[in-house]
């Protein structure tokens, strides 16, 4: 392989459309390894001041490429989509944070299903 065949430009698309990158990753990087480095370059002005919709984990984040969810386990090169294989181009993958959920909302309580009476007239 040459040198530009180990490497894959990559940007980040937000659910607000906005891009982090792009930035040139090896073919060899992991998924999680991109998810790390999608939280250390997450636009601080996004914070709430409260952490909600911020990344901490990569257990946070779900990456999207060409319709596919990618699992942490696998490399850029085995997700790469053939779309991807256009010279100089540059590959979008979609960036989903996964909703933190309050201590009050993880209590066996909380996710109890509430009755339902039906009442028939």
């Amino acid at each position: 392989m040459s040198g530009a065949q180990d490497q894959l430009e990559i940007k980040f698309r937000l659910t607000d459309g906005s891009d982090i990158g792009p930035r040139n990753f090896p073919v060899a990087t992991s998924i999680a390894t991109l998810k790390e480095n999608i939280i250390a370059q997450w636009p601080r002005e996004k914070e709430d001041g409260h952490g909600h919709g911020l990344p901490h984990t990569v257990k946070d984040i779900k990456l999207i490429s060409a319709g596919r969810i990618l699992e942490n386990s696998r490399t850029v090169g085995e997700c790469r989509s053939p779309l991807c294989d256009v010279p100089g181009g540059v590959t979008t993958m979609h960036v989903v944070v996964q909703p933190h959920l309050d201590n009050d909302m993880k209590s066996p309580a909380h996710l109890k299903q509430s009755k339902c009476v039906c009442v028939i007239l």
